[in-house]
């Protein structure tokens, strides 16, 4: 089944691309590659990079950045809107479900085995609410496209989503390099989403808070993958970036050093998994987390955000259980569809997915980062092999999905403007009494030919997303960069073709 081409509707372009398909064409090969470079340099001096671990954690390297944006209008973007904010409202219910009353297992919509015997699971939120009745304050759902009409949930990221910073940084690239392109476009604007973050942290500040909250963003430190990230979101904020060693905890009230003495911390951002938060509490040998933290947080004297145990939620294990959730809790029909999931540990559907390797996309139930997946279509006899025997070891490990055609949209690689596939992860926040989502989100390309792995650790990179408020632009006779109108020889027509 051929990939759905996000500019291109059968050969036509389809209105909200009109004006990049003009740019497109007008600009030429050579100047868009000059604007490449120039991406480059500028996302180099900024220091945009990240690590792979796998690849010797590099805190060098860029990730890659395509500077033809995605492009989605606003009627699509309104109904993702509504579908995300009933997904997290419903991923936040079922949390504070299972850590109280737990009516959902009690009915036998969802297991119990699977959320009581879950690695993510929490004992010590048992019992326990957390400020506002908010686990998941920030979530990041990752959406694929595979037609004009059909979105579907891919995954629910609620422990410590990242990418949001590349999300904006994008944004800011495109606008130094195409200030004309982005002016004849209305895009809605994503630049205030740090201060969204912000009144959403302070909005949940615990009760003991007096005064204005003091907000904090707790890093493992520079050599985790996402440091930059961290140290972006805390300038943006205008709040500190701290390490464990920078907190202590005193009479259950956790305080922060600095030279003017010890200062009271309301709120923690916290980009450290919960296993590292608190060595009294988790793995005592960590070095990354607060001694006598989560005593403090269960008194009720500090925020964390996300909760620990919100990773329940987004167990991949867990997530073809949400629609059920939605109906549960809302008495509402899922506006947003999950992709169709065998879970391995059922022997039925183990049973097919073995029979079926070649047509599936295999996951680690609690993996991340594409790793520990098999793509069945481009995978061989030997790792096919390889996981089936995985599968049967260990088969509550593993879901299964089919390989779906994910939508595409025009790309510029090292062989010209070519057609990849990508996938979006917008970003949700989540407050008291309010749900906060700016227009658009991270837009994750797979930059290798045919390869459906967006995965930047996979070789995957970013482009910026373009939430329009009207559909197409006027015509503009300045869209080409420095008055540029040689033409590319038909490009966008090559583009239908090819993408189709």
């Amino acid at each position: 089944m051929p990939a759905f081409d996000e500019m291109n509707d059968q050969g036509a372009i389809r209105a909200p691309y009109e004006g990049i398909a003009r740019y497109i064409e007008t600009a030429g090969a050579e100047a868009l590659e000059a604007k490449r470079r120039e991406a480059e340099i500028l996302f180099r001096r900024i220091g945009v990079t990240f690590a792979v671990y796998n690849q010797g954690g590099d805190p060098e390297r860029l990730i890659p950045f395509d500077v033809i944006p995605r492009v989605i209008a606003r009627q699509e973007w309104e109904r993702l809107h509504r579908g995300l904010e009933q997904r997290v409202r419903a991923l936040n219910a079922f949390l504070a479900d299972i850590y109280g009353p737990r009516r959902i297992l009690k009915e036998g919509l969802v297991p119990a085995e699977l959320v009581l015997g879950n690695e993510g699971y929490r004992e010590m939120m048992e019992g326990f609410t957390p400020p506002g009745g908010v686990y998941t304050v920030i979530s990041g759902i990752d959406l694929v496209r595979t037609g004009p009409e059909d979105f579907f949930v891919l995954e629910d990221n609620c422990r410590v989503p990242s990418g949001v910073s590349y999300m904006l940084e994008n944004r800011e690239a495109m606008m130094r390099l195409f200030p004309d392109l982005c002016g004849v476009h209305r895009i809605a604007p994503v630049s205030h989403y740090c201060e969204e973050l912000l009144e959403t942290l302070k909005s949940l500040a615990p009760p003991a808070c007096q005064g204005e909250a003091t907000v904090v963003v707790l890093t493992p430190g520079p050599f985790n993958s996402a440091y930059y990230e961290h140290s972006f979101l805390a300038d943006e904020m205008g709040v500190e970036l701290v390490e464990g060693a920078d907190l202590f905890v005193q009479d259950n009230t956790v305080f922060m050093r600095t030279t003017a003495g010890p200062r009271r911390v309301d709120v923690i951002y916290r980009r450290v998994d919960d296993e590292f938060l608190d060595p009294l509490a988790f793995r005592p040998d960590s070095m990354l987390g607060v001694p006598g933290l989560i005593a403090a947080y269960r008194a009720g004297r500090v925020t964390l955000a996300n909760a620990p145990g919100a990773g329940v939620a987004d167990d991949k294990a867990v997530y073809p259980f949400v629609p059920a959730m939605i109906r549960f809790y809302f008495s509402e029909e899922p506006i947003l569809q999950n992709v169709p999931t065998y879970m391995c540990e059922r022997a039925e559907e183990r049973a097919y997915v073995l029979d079926h390797l070649q047509e599936l996309v295999v996951k680690l139930a609690r993996g991340s980062g594409g790793y520990g997946m098999l793509v069945g279509p481009h995978s061989t006899a030997e790792q096919r092999a390889t996981f089936a025997e995985r599968i049967r070891a260990r088969p509550g490990d593993y879901i299964a999905q089919p390989t779906l055609a994910l939508s595409t949209v025009p790309t510029l690689c090292e062989a010209g403007m070519q057609p990849r596939h990508v996938d979006l992860r917008p970003f949700v926040l989540f407050g008291k009494d309010q749900v906060r989502i700016v227009p658009g989100g991270l837009t994750r390309v797979a930059l290798r030919e045919g390869s459906l792995v967006v995965n930047s650790s996979q070789g995957g990179g970013t482009k910026d997303t373009w939430v329009l408020e009207q559909d197409a632009p006027p015509m503009a006779q300045s869209m080409g960069p420095g008055g540029v109108t040689q033409s590319m020889g038909g490009m966008t027509q090559d583009l239908a073709g090819k993408q189709g």
